[in-house]
Parts: structure tokens; sequence; C-alpha cells
């Protein structure tokens, strides 16, 4: 009877350890599968935030180029106009408009 009791004992202690194994394990399991998500939504956010990077920098990258061009449009421009433009008249002679006004040498006057 004693050894029936042990034997029941023993029994029931290697159910419990086997009972609280299998809910060790299945946790760990849960934990996996949680663990996977959260690495697979991660590398997703991580690859989003690459592609709108990439965006962004194409989009500056365009914006420069615009600037560019139009700043090169610009400089054409003005480089085409500042050839029309009419050239001031050098005779001026180091006077102001080409006069001298209040300032008198020796030699402006002449003498008859």
């Amino acid at each position: 009877q004693e050894r029936r009791k042990r034997e029941r004992k023993l029994s029931k202690e290697m159910a419990e350890k086997a009972t609280r194994e299998l809910e060790k394990m299945q946790l760990q399991e849960k934990a996996e599968v949680k663990y996977k998500e959260w690495l697979k939504k991660k590398r997703a956010e991580e690859a989003e935030k690459k592609k709108k990077e990439k965006e962004k920098e194409k989009e500056r990258e365009a914006e420069l180029q615009e600037k560019k061009a139009r700043s090169e449009k610009i400089f054409k421009e003005w480089l085409h106009n500042a050839r029309n433009k009419p050239r001031p008249v050098l005779d001026g002679y180091g006077f102001p408009r080409g006069k001298s006004a209040g300032l008198y040498f020796y030699y402006t006057y002449v003498v008859t």
C-alpha cells in the first residue's frame, strides 16, 4: 500500500513536472512568435523610413537641378541683355559729364 502511495505520488509529481515544462515551452513559443512579429514590423518600418528618405533626397536633388537650371537661364538672359545695352560715352577726360566744374588749372585758359 505504501509502495502504491509512493508510486502515485511520484507519478503525480512527474505529471505536474511535465505540465509545467509544457506550459514553459508554450510560453517560450508564444514569446518567439511575438518577437518574430515585432522584428518583422520593425524591419517594415525601417524599410518605409529608408524609402521616405530616398524620396526626400530625390525631391531635394530635383529642386537643386531646377534651381540651377533657373539660375543658368537668368544668367544667360542677363548676359544677352548686357551685350545689347548701350555703352556709356568715354569722353569725360576725368571730369564728371566731361566738363570741369569749378576746378581750374593754369593750362585750361588759352591767352590770345
